[in-house]
């Protein structure tokens, strides 16, 4: 990955771009690499600059957390709460999580939970995350008429299908995990989409599928 580069009069960078390459080098390395002077020859700027933004290394490691909790946590949290008229059109919002990085970054999550292997700390983090995570799911159960027991048991095979997927770093081509949809969605809900659900959710993901004659 190619270093990235400041332009533009402002000598410090942002915020933004310090936790950017701190992301970048989470990944590609792990939370061990994510230091001040690599990230500053990253960023082409001086080691000075981030004491700008960030009192320590250890107040990066915190906003990077809190960057994943408000993203990723915050943002399947948002799907299982947007309005639907089914529970199938509810699962259908919540699929588009696992479609949408700007709705939940599997990379980052990945990252983290990667990171809560070295960190008792993170640890912590990821499990207050996964219980507000199937909490969320579970009520979306419950609001559309599933019994409690049911409705958590559904929310968690749901999440941890979908956390499995992230941390074996399971590829699927677009092609193939639509054709699959419409089977995990009668799976986690006991009811088959309708053509007009599935197309609205086609469409939001800039998917047409193939006619077969």
């Amino acid at each position: 990955m190619q270093p990235a580069t400041n332009h533009g009069t402002n000598w410090r960078g942002s915020r933004d771009a310090w936790l950017d390459a701190a992301f970048e080098l989470l990944l590609e390395s792990g939370v061990d690499s994510v230091k001040i002077l690599p990230l500053a020859k990253r960023l082409n700027l001086s080691r000075t600059s981030f004491y700008w933004f960030f009192k320590d290394r250890e107040a990066l490691l915190d906003a990077l957390i809190e960057r994943w909790r408000q993203k990723n946590t915050q943002g399947l949290v948002r799907q299982t709460e947007a309005y639907a008229e089914s529970i199938v059109e509810a699962i259908l919002n919540v699929f588009d999580c696992w479609l949408n990085p700007e709705l939940l970054d599997s990379q980052l999550e990945f990252a983290i939970r990667s990171w809560a292997l070295q960190s008792d700390e993170v640890s912590r983090e990821i499990d207050i995350a996964d219980e507000t995570r199937i909490e969320a799911l579970t009520r979306m159960f419950v609001s559309h008429g599933y019994d409690t027991l049911a409705a958590n048991v559904r929310g968690r095979t749901i999440y941890l299908t979908q956390i499995g997927y992230i941390s074996m770093k399971a590829q699927e081509a677009l092609e193939v995990r639509m054709r699959r949809i419409p089977a995990y969605v009668e799976i986690f809900t006991g009811q088959a989409p309708q053509l007009r659900e599935l197309q609205r959710f086609h469409a939001r993901h800039g998917y047409t599928p193939e006619v077969t004659s």
